[in-house]
């Protein structure tokens, strides 16, 4: 958050691993899933392609926050035979860009909508009324709360948190309620893991505005960006990696109840 100058070793070093793994999960997991498309339907590889996507968007960002990060905090005080004494003091006219995780969202928070309804294979006008409503809610819950997430003022913080968190609800509670119905439209062998999508979809998002609050939850400077900023990476691995892998299952799933003949070609019967 912004007024944090100065990170201890642990600190320092928990971020910066954090960060990393991130990457290095987007990464793989957008190629994993770019190469298994041919494992599916070409109905369902759109869902694939999409959850690549999102991996891939949030990998390039990890990338620029990584070296934000390494950038801003340099080690500048401490034993140099004792790293636990190190600390790491911000770049006077460097900083550390959270805005790269804003606009990341903006970006992968609509895919994300998108890969979800896509696995679903809803009828074309179902899924444009779908995506009409949940586009701009997602939109509207990322902007409204960047200004609390620059802010270190805790008012100020809760009241552009308590704004986000209305479009945030209405996310959740829409794509419950789909997910939900569509239990009933679902292959037998689908229908446990869609139920556990929902399950994962409400774990894995409610870890967001966790990590958002914790300035509020008296945490230090320090302790309080270090928590956000594994908070929000591990939120983002389980939200985009995890999410789409059983996207993928759901999807290989689905194409062995379709075809038969698919399902014997790939050793499934």
């Amino acid at each position: 958050m912004p007024g944090v100058t100065s990170l201890t070793y642990l600190q320092f070093q928990a971020t910066y691993n954090i960060l990393s793994l991130a990457l290095a999960s987007m990464i793989f997991t957008a190629l994993y899933l770019l190469v298994s498309q041919g494992r599916v339907l070409p109905r369902y590889r759109n869902a694939l392609v999409v959850s690549a996507t999102v991996c891939g968007i949030a990998a390039y960002h990890y990338w620029r926050i990584f070296d934000s990060f390494s950038d801003a905090y340099v080690a500048s005080a401490g034993n140099p035979d004792d790293p636990a004494s190190w600390v790491y003091n911000l770049e006077v006219g460097v900083g550390f860009n959270e805005g790269y995780r804003y606009v990341d969202w903006l970006l992968t928070v609509p895919l994300l909508l998108v890969e979800t309804i896509a696995v679903l294979a809803l009828g074309r006008v179902a899924q444009k009324a779908l995506l009409t409503r949940l586009i701009p809610a997602s939109a509207l819950m990322i902007i409204l709360g960047y200004p609390g997430e620059i802010s270190t003022d805790m008012t100020t913080r809760l009241v552009w948190g308590t704004l986000s968190t209305i479009p945030f609800i209405y996310i959740l509670y829409v794509l419950f309620v789909e997910l939900s119905k569509s239990l009933a439209r679902q292959p037998k062998d689908v229908r446990d893991t869609v139920g556990r999508l929902r399950l994962l979809l409400l774990a894995t998002w409610g870890v967001y505005p966790i990590s958002y609050l914790f300035p509020v939850f008296g945490l230090e400077d320090g302790n309080s960006f270090m928590w956000r900023q594994i908070g929000y990476s591990i939120a983002d691995v389980l939200a985009k990696c995890l999410y789409g892998l059983v996207i993928y299952k759901i999807a290989r799933l689905k194409s062995f109840a379709d075809s038969s003949a698919f399902a014997k070609e790939e050793g499934m019967n």
